[in-house]
C-alpha cells in the first residue's frame, strides 16, 4: 500500500493544495489549517454556513498567505501579532494573530458579510480532542485532529453505489483528506488501529462523520449536484452513537516527524478486534 495523494488546506474551508511531498510533524502536515475565517466575534466559519469559501484559492508565502477569489487581484495577508484575538473552533478557544484591517475589509467584500482572518502562529496553542486520545498532542485550526486519511478503495465503492442508483459520482476532493492511500479493499481502514509511513507512526483514533460540505462543489461552493450522502447512508452509516451519521475517512494523530511523499510505502501497524460498527445496509 502506498500514498496516492497528499493535500493541505492552509485556510480552513478554502481550496486545498495537492502536493508531491510534505513535511509531517506532531501537529500534522506543515502549513495545514494555519488560518481561519471568523465572524466579528471570533467564531470560526466554514463552508457549512458560507459555501463561498470554496471559491478562495490560497498560496502560502514566507510571510503569510496570497488569497484570490474569482479573478480578483491577489490579496496578501500576513499575521499581526499585535492584533491578537480569541478564535473559537468548536469547543476550543485559541488566542490567534489577526491581520491588517484592509485584508479583513477585502475578504468581507468578497464574502458579502463581515469577517476576520486569523493565523495560528507560534504563540497560538491548541491540543487535539482528549475525548479520543490519552495524551496532549498539538493541532492547529483543523476540526479536531491533525490528519484525515482516506482510501481509494472506499471512494470506488461509494461511487459504484452512486452509479448503480443512476447518480453522479464524486471526487476525493469532496472529503478534503490530507493523506489518500491506494488501498483497493473498501472500508478496510475501519479495522486498522494505525499505520506507519516514512518512519512516522500514525494512530487512527476515530472515523470522520460527514456533513453537507461533501455535497458542495469544491471549486464553486455550489450545492445541488453530485451528492455522496445517500450512498454513504446505504453503505457506511455509523452504528456507534459516539460518532453518529455517515462516515468517510479516519481522523489520525501522527507521533513523529519526517517527509511524506506520494508513492511512499505504508504499513498497517495494528488491527482492531472488531471493525468500527455500522448500521445494517439499507436500500
Amino acid at each position: 500500500m502506498k500514498i496516492a495523494a497528499l493535500n493541505i488546506y492552509p485556510l480552513k474551508s478554502a481550496r486545498g493544495i495537492a502536493l508531491s511531498k510534505r513535511q509531517c510533524g506532531f501537529s500534522g502536515l506543515q502549513g495545514d489549517r494555519i488560518a481561519v475565517i471568523t465572524d466579528p466575534d471570533g467564531h470560526f466559519i466554514t463552508q457549512r454556513e458560507l459555501p463561498a469559501l470554496a471559491r478562495l484559492s490560497v498560496r502560502p508565502s514566507d510571510q503569510g498567505l496570497e488569497i484570490e477569489m474569482d479573478g480578483a487581484e491577489t490579496l496578501f495577508a500576513a499575521p499581526h501579532s499585535t492584533g491578537r484575538f480569541d478564535v473559537t473552533v468548536w469547543k476550543d478557544t485559541v488566542n490567534a494573530a489577526g491581520t491588517a484591517a484592509s485584508v479583513n475589509e477585502t475578504l468581507s467584500s468578497w464574502l458579502e458579510r463581515p469577517v476576520r482572518l486569523a493565523f495560528f502562529d507560534r504563540q497560538a496553542n491548541r491540543i487535539a480532542s482528549r475525548d479520543w486520545i490519552e495524551t496532549d498532542t498539538p493541532v492547529s485550526f483543523a476540526d479536531g485532529f491533525q490528519l484525515l486519511v482516506t482510501t481509494t478503495g472506499s471512494l470506488a465503492a461509494l461511487n459504484a453505489d452512486l452509479a448503480a442508483q443512476g447518480a453522479a459520482t464524486v471526487g476525493m476532493e469532496r472529503f478534503r483528506p490530507n493523506i489518500v492511500l491506494d488501498c483497493e479493499d473498501p472500508w478496510a481502514e475501519d479495522g486498522w488501529t494505525g499505520i506507519t509511513v516514512a518512519g512516522i507512526p500514525i494512530d487512527f483514533v476515530k472515523p470522520c462523520s460527514r456533513c453537507i460540505m461533501t455535497t458542495q462543489d469544491q471549486m464553486t461552493g455550489a450545492r445541488g449536484g453530485a451528492n455522496p450522502l445517500p450512498a454513504l447512508g446505504r453503505q457506511h452509516m455509523s452504528g456507534d452513537r459516539r460518532v453518529p451519521g455517515p462516515l468517510f475517512g479516519w481522523n489520525a494523530v501522527p507521533h513523529g516527524e519526517g517527509m511524506l511523499q506520494v508513492g511512499d510505502t505504508v504499513e498497517i501497524t495494528g488491527e482492531r478486534d472488531e471493525p468500527w460498527p455500522l448500521k445494517k445496509r439499507r436500500g
